[in-house]
């Protein structure tokens, strides 16, 4: 009978002290919820930017293979849909130019050139592969002999390239075009040209 009272009484004592327990457990927190990671760098948003290359050709005037430097400058604008590496965008340019080329008593001179082209590239953060493609013009003037004339070619274009972002605004690129500016008449005949070409370029964009 002793035990059976002793045994009781144990189990009051235990029971009585479990609240106190409890009461000096850490209270549990649940964790902190974790923010989604907030991109470090987006391509969205307007630029202007200046650039200089060089200019190598062919025509079918002749033996004419014109040749030379250019420099001008390009505005666009790209977007960059949220979470995706995909860029699309739309850029001009305007270029003076000094590729020309003499065989002979046939001359052909190219005084500036210039396209709207669109672009669609690939994202790895700050550093953008893309191609490129458009409406390409060119004001050019031919001679042979005593007859000469000049013409404002229209043709097409298409090129890739590759862009990094030095800064949130401030970004060089590099890129190849070729472009074909068809065929157009002259008063002395029939002229075409196409062209390669490798640019540099540095641009600014605005916003963030």
């Amino acid at each position: 009978m002793y035990r059976y009272v002793s045994a009781a009484a144990l189990a009051v004592v235990t029971l009585s002290a479990v609240p106190a327990l409890a009461a000096d457990l850490p209270a549990y927190e649940p964790a902190p919820a974790v923010a989604a990671p907030v991109p470090s760098f987006t391509w969205t948003g307007p630029y202007l930017g200046v650039q200089a290359g060089y200019i190598w050709g062919d025509s079918n005037v002749g033996r004419i293979k014109p040749e030379g430097f250019t420099i001008g400058g390009y505005l666009g604008y790209n977007y960059q849909m949220d979470g995706s590496p995909v860029v699309v965008g739309i850029e001009t340019d305007f270029n003076w130019s000094d590729a020309d080329d003499k065989a002979g008593r046939v001359k052909f001179d190219q005084r500036w050139n210039g396209a709207t082209r669109a672009r669609v590239g690939y994202a790895f953060d700050r550093f953008l592969v893309y191609g490129a493609g458009g409406v390409a013009y060119a004001d050019t003037r031919v001679r042979v002999g005593g007859a000469k004339d000049s013409k404002t070619n229209f043709g097409w274009t298409v090129g890739a390239g590759a862009e990094y972002a030095v800064t949130d605004n401030v970004s060089t690129r590099a890129e190849y075009r070729y472009t074909d500016y068809g065929s157009d008449k002259y008063n002395f005949g029939k002229a075409s040209q196409d062209e390669h070409r490798v640019m540099v370029g540095v641009a600014y964009k605005f916003g963030w």
